[in-house]
């Protein structure tokens, strides 16, 4: 057996277990939700096609008596589970950790859900595992300890630019990181043509194009990390394909999570320029941009530029996770002349730490460093906190360090929360 770190999530339920009736953990397909919902389940539904869908359609109530919590797994195949759970929670009087959902899709057929679940369901993003999670990363650089204060890092990285390259192409699906070499670089072309022959259709049972989807996640492949427009991915894509249906696919893809686009951070400035607060497009994991583009390892380390936004897609992947163990999320920042922040890590209680992403040349980590400068000095800190800390994130490099001007260099394998 793999021997991994606990799951971030995994604490995040146990929380949400204590304060409320039922959890939902939502992300894509083979990203670990069931096991890591059966691991604090006393009692197992699986919803499966057959006597079990009938049961629902009939008395969904029936389903839910058994031991708490009670696991209900791909939930969204009965829709109407929603509103039986919800009223089952307020006849326990809204005792908590009663039910545990999970799915790997948004469901479709909305007709059985009458009632959005405020105070009684709690929810839950899962995500493909980090390199912290995989023990890629030795996790000696700390974003807690970076948040309250403690910015003497020192340390080193064993995971080197092949190795970076490696885990980008293969992803953080659970099932790839029990394989190694060609094995474990398979899964994610397995995964991609899954969202192109079926998942992209099944998820609303509307028949899309597959050559159409296949053209459509390589160009949303070559634009990550972009603001770029829903009318020039139409022009990229071709085929005459409507900006409508461009948008019709991107929210199925929406829906079972294979693209997570990122919202832009509007902070207190300076100067009166203008931000721009179009979402950034991401996928939810760098290896299926890498299938998209049809590319592996060694592709990406004879192509900086590739691999540059497939590295981000990566610590974007990571920086999420990372976030959501602290209370925060991650946003991006860009104004009208192009100055730009890669990624913003904000917390609840108001701090947040600003991050430039670079693969590790010299010529890279001087830019960044030029970017932050810059930016950090346009922030109101009369109006704001100041952040708190400044860091270029790598892909390369044997140590973390703290330079001279206080910003932070910081290799990805040397992260956690």
């Amino acid at each position: 057996m793999v021997n991994y770190q606990p799951r971030v999530v995994d604490s995040l339920l146990r929380r949400k277990l204590q304060t409320i009736g039922a959890v939902l953990i939502e992300g894509p397909k083979l990203c670990g939700k069931s096991t890591t919902a059966t691991m604090q389940a006393k009692s197992v539904l699986f919803m499966e096609p057959g006597r079990t869908l009938q049961i629902a359609a009939l008395n969904p109530k029936l389903l839910l008596e058994g031991d708490v919590p009670r696991l209900i797994d791909e939930w969204q195949l009965a829709p109407q589970l929603w509103d039986a759970i919800r009223r089952e929670v307020d006849r326990r009087e809204g005792i908590p950790g009663q039910f545990i959902l999970t799915g790997s899709a948004v469901p479709a057929d909305k007709s059985g859900i009458m009632h959005t679940g405020t105070g009684r369901f709690g929810w839950l993003k899962m995500r493909p595992m980090t390199l912290f999670e995989s023990k890629e990363s030795n996790g000696s650089v700390s974003l807690g300890a970076l948040f309250d204060g403690d910015l003497n890092i020192a340390c080193t990285s064993s995971l080197s630019l092949e190795n970076v390259a490696f885990a980008a192409c293969r992803g953080g699906w659970p099932t790839a990181l029990r394989q190694t070499g060609e094995l474990a670089l398979a899964h994610a072309f397995d995964y991609f043509d899954a969202i192109v022959r079926e998942d992209i259709s099944r998820v609303d049972g509307t028949r899309r194009n597959q050559e159409t989807t296949r053209k459509l996640l390589r160009s949303y492949a070559r634009v990550q990390g972009s603001q770029i427009s829903l009318s020039e991915i139409a022009k990229d894509v071709g085929q005459q394909a409507s900006e409508k249906t461009i948008g019709t696919y991107l929210s199925a893809l929406r829906q079972i999570f294979v693209i997570e686009d990122m919202p832009a951070w509007s902070p207190n400035l300076r100067s009166k320029t203008a931000i721009r607060t179009s979402d950034t497009r991401y996928f939810i994991d760098p290896s299926i941009a890498t299938a998209a583009l049809g590319v592996g390892p060694r592709d990406l380390l004879l192509n900086p530029e590739t691999f540059g936004f497939i590295f981000e897609t990566l610590c974007m992947r990571d920086l999420r996770v990372y976030a959501e163990a602290l209370d925060g999320s991650v946003s991006h920042f860009r104004d009208k002349n192009g100055l730009e922040c890669d990624a913003v890590l904000h917390r609840r209680d108001g701090r947040y730490g600003l991050i430039e992403i670079k693969l590790g040349s010299e010529k890279g980590i001087d830019d960044g460093v030029k970017t932050l400068t810059t930016f950090s000095k346009k922030i109101d800190t009369d109006a704001m906190r100041s952040p708190s800390f400044l860091m270029i994130l790598t892909a390369s490099g044997d140590f973390a360090y703290r330079r001279d001007d206080g910003i932070l260099v910081v290799p990805i394998g040397c992260l956690k929360p």
